[in-house]
């Protein structure tokens, strides 16, 4: 023992050196990691202080950290316009209705591109792939909305745009990669059908997937306005994101054609109303975002990988 004992002395020496290196990488990246959320956060967070801050005071840049001058008057004006609840109630039966919708349009095709019994898969994967790069453009789709007598109703909101390639090509790598084609084989033997296996086996094993494309689905429908903005001419029908972009280009334009102090109290509700409006808008869609958190990773990883 004798002998071994310098070596044993400088082994544990080289395993606490290491130890401790390791350590400092450590909280090196944990403080690398800190300034980048900082980084990101940031900008959210003086969306939300700017609208409750004096606008004079948000243009003079004495807004950092803390709000100046806090008035609620921002969000007064801009919840002062009835259309608001109107564009909130669209908004929410458009995002529900379209994801329900979108979910099961693209789920139910990912599911049959995965499947290799399929006639003609190749050339149905190459049929979407090909509508991602070209389209008939907007013209073309406009005429075909309005043939389909669907111009100005509820539903050209929700239905025509339903199909995302994108979301079909990852939810179909994630059901070659996840569902393992033993258990179809299991469930033949079973007597199980294909529609019976899909709802009953491979939609419960794909919990993740469908959380995330649900998610995408749902912002992108909350978010949307150009659709409603060509495709709609009846105010009650306008989503909030639509409601919200007249009442701003409203406001600017009161600002602009008045004058004295008129126009000056015309442009600092203007300006109150610009941050205000970008909070009213986000924070209902990203309070779903935690209830879906936990599936997000494991569903864009999996989904992600190549086939």
């Amino acid at each position: 023992m004798g002998v071994l004992e310098p070596v044993v002395k400088e082994n544990m020496g080289k395993i606490k050196n290491n130890r401790s290196s390791d350590t400092v990488m450590e909280y090196g990246m944990y403080a690398i990691a800190v300034v980048f959320l900082i980084i990101l956060m940031y900008p959210l967070y003086f969306i939300i202080i700017a609208s409750f801050s004096d606008p004079s005071a948000v243009a003079g840049g004495q807004v950092w950290l803390f709000p100046k001058g806090f008035t609620f008057d921002g969000y007064k004006e801009l919840l002062r316009h009835e259309n608001i609840w109107i564009g909130y109630r669209n908004t929410v039966l458009y995002t529900v209705v379209g994801t329900a919708i979108g979910l099961v349009v693209n789920i139910s095709a990912a599911y049959a591109l995965s499947r290799k019994d399929l006639a003609g898969r190749k050339f149905l994967s190459l049929f979407f792939i090909f509508t991602m790069f070209f389209n008939g453009g907007l013209i073309p789709t406009f005429l075909t909305i309005r043939d389909f007598h669907m111009y100005d109703t509820f539903l050209v909101m929700v239905l025509p745009f339903s199909v995302g390639v994108y979301n079909i090509i990852v939810a179909r790598t994630f059901f070659q990669t996840s569902i393992p084609g033993d258990l179809w084989e299991a469930a033949q033997i079973d007597g199980c059908g294909n529609l019976r296996y899909f709802a009953q086996v491979v939609l419960p094993l794909s919990k993740a997937i469908i959380a995330v494309l649900g998610l995408w689905i749902a912002v992108g429908y909350w978010n949307s306005y150009f659709n409603a903005l060509i495709y709609l001419k009846n105010p009650n029908l306008h989503p909030l994101q639509l409601i919200l972009r007249n009442i701003l280009i409203t406001n600017q334009m009161q600002s602009g054609m008045g004058t004295g102090e008129a126009a000056q109290i015309a442009l600092r509700l203007a300006n109150m109303m610009r941050y205000s409006v970008i909070i009213v808008a986000t924070v209902p869609i990203m309070c779903v975002y935690p209830f879906v958190q936990k599936y997000f990773n494991q569903g864009v990883m999996i989904g992600a990988v190549k086939e």
